[in-house]
């Protein structure tokens, strides 16, 4: 509760007149927290607390030209990798003493893209980030966000002006098609995501340089679509056929507890008959049923890489490509 009178906020003056400090020191506190004391630090912050005060980011920005704000744009779709990326660049930008406005795009996606982009020029983010799972985001990214120093998640070896940062989509795919070769399995099937996605082409060409370092026949791709039911399906038709390879590396997890399901129904067992590794790591896959062999994707450090990166960006930095390493997760659902 504030202790102002007259129905104004407390300025940083009463700050200071209450903690026994000048101005100055309030404002050091507030920009530069390092070069203060740490028992000063506590008194203005106690001082804050006790009055109630609260930054006038406004007034900060007219006189830094900085506006503390970041943006961040994606598909707004419901798949694990995007929007857990999503939690991790805002709380990473928490951390970092920003805050960030979110735009999630519908399906006229490039008119609201040039509509959430507009609106980041007109509240003056330094800069944006834009989850960018499939080729449309990459090329609206490219043709709105044009002087505003842009990080582009995706798994890309480089954009014209913009900074790369991702999850090493190649590596995770090879991890998991070695462990299955190591284990013995000589005819893997891989069952990707829509080819329209950066992810599923990455670890479509880890699954096949894998299959290939090994000396082993690279079957034509199962294209998928990242849902479940299209994994069981899938499995239904694979059992039905008779024809079952020795492993089957999934593009994410859904699919991968589609297929266990489907093959649970038609009497096929994962691992004896067939070994399956997913990715992603999704909540609960060490509770599939047999648990899940997958790629963990570190999502946390994924997002605070964004924004470590994106502050290079916009202190000037040339466009980079950062590339976080994945972790294979042994479970049961692999012989």
């Amino acid at each position: 509760m504030s202790r102002s009178t007259g129905g104004r906020p407390p300025g940083m003056m009463a700050v200071a007149r209450l903690a026994g400090v000048s101005h100055q020191t309030v404002s050091r506190v507030l920009n530069h927290p390092d070069a203060v004391r740490p028992e000063t630090r506590a008194r203005v912050q106690a001082a804050m607390d006790e009055l109630g005060y609260s930054r006038n980011l406004a007034a900060r920005a007219l006189v830094t030209r900085q506006t503390g704000l970041i943006g961040v744009v994606w598909t707004g779709a419901g798949y694990f990798g995007p929007s857990s990326t999503v939690a991790g660049i805002e709380v990473a930008a928490r951390s970092a003493g920003y805050s960030t406005l979110v735009g999630a795009l519908g399906a006229d996606t490039a008119t609201e893209m040039a509509d959430v982009v507009r609106s980041f020029r007109d509240r003056g983010v330094e800069g944006i980030i834009v989850v960018a799972p499939h080729d449309q985001m990459a090329g609206l990214a490219r043709d709105h966000a044009l002087g505003i120093p842009t990080v582009l998640v995706a798994d890309v070896d480089g954009e014209p002006g913009m900074h790369a940062v991702s999850v090493d989509q190649r590596e995770g795919a090879r991890l998991a098609v070695q462990l299955l070769v190591d284990r013995g399995c000589r005819s893997i099937l891989h069952v990707s995501g829509p080819l329209d996605w950066f992810d599923a082409r990455a670890r479509i060409d880890g699954w096949r340089s894998t299959l290939v370092a090994n000396s082993l026949d690279v079957p034509q791709v199962v294209v998928g679509d990242w849902e479940a039911d299209r994994g069981y399906a899938l499995a239904e038709r694979l059992a039905d056929s008779r024809e079952l390879p020795d492993g089957i590396f999934c593009g994410n997890d859904a699919l991968a507890l589609g297929m266990l399901a489907g093959f649970r129904d038609r009497g096929v067992a994962v691992p004896q008959q067939v070994s399956l590794v997913g990715f992603d790591d999704v909540d609960g896959a060490a509770f599939f049923a047999p648990p899940l062999t997958t790629i963990r994707q570190p999502f946390t450090e994924l997002g605070g890489a964004c924004v470590e990166v994106l502050m290079r960006a916009i202190g000037g930095a040339e466009p980079s490509v950062t590339k976080l390493p994945p972790e294979l997760v042994l479970r049961r659902s692999t012989r």
